[in-house]
């Protein structure tokens, strides 16, 4: 049977036991219309989990203390009264021995609080836009015909024009044909929806520069238009009909369009097969949701939010002979997409796809061998629909393992000397999110020398908005006739709850400087002196730092209480990343107001169980972030030296888009890493075989020789270990 695990995400059954125990609730309160946006497990208080599991809480705790007590299992649902809007948030508990569980309480949330955007909303809403009459109308104006109107509903951002009632918008494009790249036919307006009303609000015409008499001059401001008013009229230009080039991604479609126009195309013929095997197995192991790989050990969770979340982080120390505990919890938290084109309505383009759409509900059903290619295992996922039924989501999270190139290597370049080359492996974890138009792989990488890191990867279709012939575009790049996409930025948060050797921490911030006595003196006669230095962050208002690669500037999450036998620092894990991006907005902005988390790279706050969202558990057409949320935890300055702490680190991207970026966008990739400092005695390392691949053979005619029998002065090529 497999291991229990307090963060073991709730089972289908669970969630219909919850649901059915809240609609009966809200019935009695008289709400007979109810939608159910969200139930997922209320993860129980760090400290239980700790000590049920019997994870060591200090660096001399060799015989941690287990309690045998199994943490309270609760679930909590996100729930809204269709016919007045109100949200409520429930919470239950579940008997220990299994069965109904009981209510704790309902809550009604205060007034514009909105959870996060739904697929079914989603789907709805595109419904709603497509058969809005004057929608109809205005894209008949510009030849676009009923059955040709595509909608991608989008979170609304910051909308203040029309109270506090649950909204969402509309890009608009025309789809040529069964699977077209409807992308590559954006119209000239964007759509304000009514969520709960399911109905059009307004229809939103943004300025251009379209006057051949002005060049580049806007023909209208870049505020909104009143409700009221014309929009079209206050944008002061004309109708812009979508381009009608095909401009197809799918192979199949490129090619029927070759050949239609008498021209020969077709997929690389030349690329030969590569093929993963592992005829022996993988090499970790699972219990349940818990993995076990290459003296790593952690919890695998997911929820409708986060989507993968890691936690109880150990690692087997080998000189020490017991796990060693590392991060109580990794996930990722939240992150924004603001666009830089300041005409209205294009600022409500910034989503939070955590937090106002939840990664985990637009998580791909990953396919073998395409998506994950080798000997893969798969974990499903249990989510839930508006009428809070579960939704089983097939193959959300894959891990396998990947050859990582070269782990270590070193040659005694002397006569007769050895050479010892040893190659790396990594454990991946990871899932596919599909949020509208962008795809992002979250690779969640073990390392076998301690190393963890989050990689990212930003593929899928660019958001495009259409252009007039010969326009400029100051905003954005024209990817392809009448197409153009917005310069934007990706900032994510990652939020890391360290627990290096046990709950007291500490956060220090190392630099690099040049020695300041000048080339010449006794001091520094050669000129080449450079020193680093490390202090510690003692509270939280110190604790908001950026990066300066000017000082090679990091950050070390460690514990005070042990020191390392050399070095001397305390054992830690630094923190590493070339994806610290400044947030390209007027600090006053919608953006800075709803994100202020984006506004620097690291932040360290004391640990509470409720600090998990940087921009607030509800983020969702927010005018500005609440004080329960990362800006407001750090401005209270708390002490953060040697005590249970949390951390948020930002990262991301800048795209300015290339036309190479279009149809569809090469990956582009940004990520951090966090990596033992201090933490081992020596390489982790040592430990792993030199492997020599029997299968490896010379390319290109050069015979067919396996690589593990070639000889070289009586030594093989990897080295000749004596193991």
């Amino acid at each position: 049977m497999a291991a229990y695990h307090p963060h073991d995400p709730l089972t289908a059954a669970e969630i219909s036991l919850a649901s059915g125990l809240f609609r009966t609730e809200m019935l009695k309160r008289g709400i007979k219309s109810l939608k159910s946006c969200a139930v997922s497990l209320l993860e129980p208080p760090k400290k239980e989990v700790i000590a049920y599991l019997g994870i060591p809480t200090h660096p001399n705790d060799f015989t941690p203390y287990k309690s045998g007590i199994r943490p309270a299992r609760r679930a909590e649902a996100h729930l809204i009264d269709c016919v007045t809007g109100d949200v409520f948030v429930a919470v239950c508990t579940f008997p220990q021995s299994g069965g109904k569980p009981t209510l704790d309480y309902v809550e009604q949330q205060p007034q514009g609080t909105q959870p996060a955007i739904t697929m079914e909303e989603l789907d709805e809403s595109e419904q709603v836009v497509r058969n809005d009459p004057e929608v109809i109308r205005l894209c008949g104006e510009v030849g676009v015909s009923p059955e040709q109107i595509m909608v991608d509903a989008w979170s609304i951002g910051y909308e203040h024009r029309f109270g506090d009632i649950r909204l969402q918008q509309g890009f608009v494009y025309q789809r040529l044909g069964p699977d077209e790249h409807l992308y590559a036919h954006p119209l000239d307006f964007n759509v304000v929806i009514d969520t709960n009303a399911k109905k059009v609000l307004k229809i939103d015409f943004a300025p251009h520069r379209t006057d051949p008499s002005k060049p580049g001059v806007l023909s209208g401001s870049t505020a909104p238009h009143s409700v009221e008013g014309d929009s079209f009229r206050d944008s002061g230009r004309q109708r812009i009909p979508p381009q009608q080039e095909r401009q197809d991604y799918l192979p199949d479609l490129i090619k029927a369009e070759k050949a239609r126009k008498g021209e020969d195309w077709d997929v690389r013929r030349d690329l030969k097969e590569l093929t993963i095997t592992q005829p022996e197995g993988v090499s970790f192991q699972m219990n349940g949701n818990e993995i076990t790989w290459q003296n790593w050990k952690m919890h695998i969770g997911f929820n409708y939010r986060e989507g993968i979340v890691l936690s109880t982080v150990q690692h087997f120390d080998r000189d020490e002979q017991r796990y060693r505990p590392l991060f109580h919890r990794l996930s990722f938290a939240e992150m924004v997409v603001p666009y830089g084109a300041p005409e209205w309505p294009h600022p409500r383009k910034f989503a939070f796809d955590v937090g106002e759409y939840g990664l985990g509900m637009m998580a791909n059903s990953l396919a073998l061998g395409c998506d994950c290619k080798g000997s893969i295992h798969y974990l499903d996922s249990e989510l839930s629909n508006h009428a809070g039924q579960p939704v089983t989501l097939k193959n959300v999270v894959c891990i396998h393992e990947e050859d990582d190139g070269l782990l270590w290597k070193h040659t005694d370049f002397r006569p007769g000397g050895r050479a010892h080359s040893v190659r790396s492996r990594k454990l991946i974890i990871q899932m596919i999110c599909t949020v509208a138009n962008y795809e992002y792989a979250f690779a969640w990488e073990m390392k076998q020398d301690g190393t963890l890191g989050l990689n990212v990867k930003l593929t899928g279709i660019l958001n495009t908005y259409t252009a007039a012939k010969d326009e400029a575009t100051p905003f954005g790049t024209m990817v392809g006739p009448g197409v153009q996409a917005h310069h934007h930025q990706h900032i994510f948060s990652i939020r890391v709850d360290p627990m290096i050797d046990g709950i007291n921490n500490s956060m220090y911030e190392q630099e690099v400087h040049m020695v300041d006595a000048p080339t010449g003196s006794d001091e520094n006669w050669a000129g080449n002196g450079f020193y680093h230095t490390k202090r510690e962050l003692k509270t939280s208002t110190e604790a908001v730092r950026d990066a300066n690669p000017g000082t090679s500037r990091l950050w070390v999450m460690g514990n005070p209480d042990k020191k390392h036998y050399s070095s001397g620092s305390p054992v830690g894990y630094k923190v590493m990343s070339g994806n610290f991006v400044p947030l390209l907005v007027k600090d006053d902005s919608l953006v800075a107001r709803r994100a202020p988390f984006a506004k620097h790279h690291m932040w360290t706050v004391p640990y509470t169980d409720d600090r998990l969202y940087p921009a607030g558990k509800f983020p969702t057409q927010t005018k500005q972030a609440p004080e329960d949320s990362l800006e407001g935890w750090a401005a209270r300055d708390d002490n953060i030296s040697h005590t249970d702490i949390v951390s948020f680190f930002t990262f991301g991207v800048t795209h300015v888009a290339r036309p190479e970026d279009w149809p569809v966008m090469p990956y582009e990739e940004a990520g951090i890493m966090f990596k033992p400092s201090s933490f081992f005695k020596a390489n982790p390392s040592l430990d792993v075989p030199s492997s020599v691949d029997a299968k490896s053979v010379h390319a290109l005619g050069g015979g067919s020789t396996p690589m593990s029998e070639a000889k070289t002065e009586g030594k093989t090529c990897c080295g000749g270990s004596k193991l």
